[in-house]
């Protein structure tokens, strides 16, 4: 598929403010004239809610890392086919929090690599191809304070969306390298920012980021 528009990611541990950061972002690209929409994985269509229900919610040992891996290319293949390559093809810019690399980073690194690297990457040809984000924005922030952050928002949520956030410190320790082992491999691909920071400070350099990248005024 030839794509029109641009796809950038959002990738991080929990309580980066990703969905926060996907939001602004797409305010300020819808504000100068680009056609714009967000989407998330787990969750970006009808399906995927579904899928994201038994991804995210209930025991963190109600299926393994094996499971879960083949549950997020599920999600992830209707999300593609149903939602961001045709917007892609409209000329549209697609944001969305979280993509495959979310995958390498839990199934892999999180659980000290339990899926084998080359299985998640013949499942990420298999639904995905060749196909690569424009723009990975790598939100880093120390897991415990991620972690704090992401509990006291779940407070206030009626579905709890804590199945990951019920792991051990040393998981997401592992997923914290993992993400930074991978965004040093494709440095043309990733930019790391450091999300303990105001939302304002932080969406002000993704901005910056985007423009310089893809040459707006």
């Amino acid at each position: 598929m030839e794509a029109k528009g641009r796809f950038i990611t959002f990738e991080g541990g929990e309580g980066t403010g990703k969905s926060t950061q996907v939001k602004l972002l797409a305010e300020a690209l819808s504000g100068l004239g680009l056609p714009v929409i967000t989407t998330k994985e787990p969750g970006g269509t009808e399906i995927g809610q579904e899928l994201r229900r038994i991804l995210v919610t209930g025991d963190k040992d109600k299926m393994d890392a094996v499971a879960e891996a083949l549950l997020y290319y599920a999600d992830r293949r209707i999300h593609m086919t149903k939602k961001v390559w045709p917007a892609l093809a409209e000329g549209k810019w697609v944001l969305s929090d979280r993509f495959a690399d979310s995958t390498v980073a839990y199934q892999y690194y999180g659980y000290d690599k339990r899926v084998p690297y080359q299985t998640l990457e013949n499942l990420y040809k298999l639904t995905v191809g060749d196909f690569k984000p424009d723009l990975t924005i790598l939100l880093d922030i120390d897991p415990k304070i991620g972690l704090a952050r992401s509990l006291a928002k779940a407070g206030h949520m009626a579905v709890k969306e804590t199945r990951h956030e019920s792991r051990a410190m040393e998981f997401h320790n592992n997923l914290r390298q993992g993400y930074l082992e991978m965004a040093q491999k494709e440095p043309e691909r990733f930019v790391v920012l450091n999300a303990d920071k105001s939302i304002d400070e932080l969406h002000q350099e993704i901005v910056k980021v985007v423009a310089e990248r893809f040459e707006l005024t």
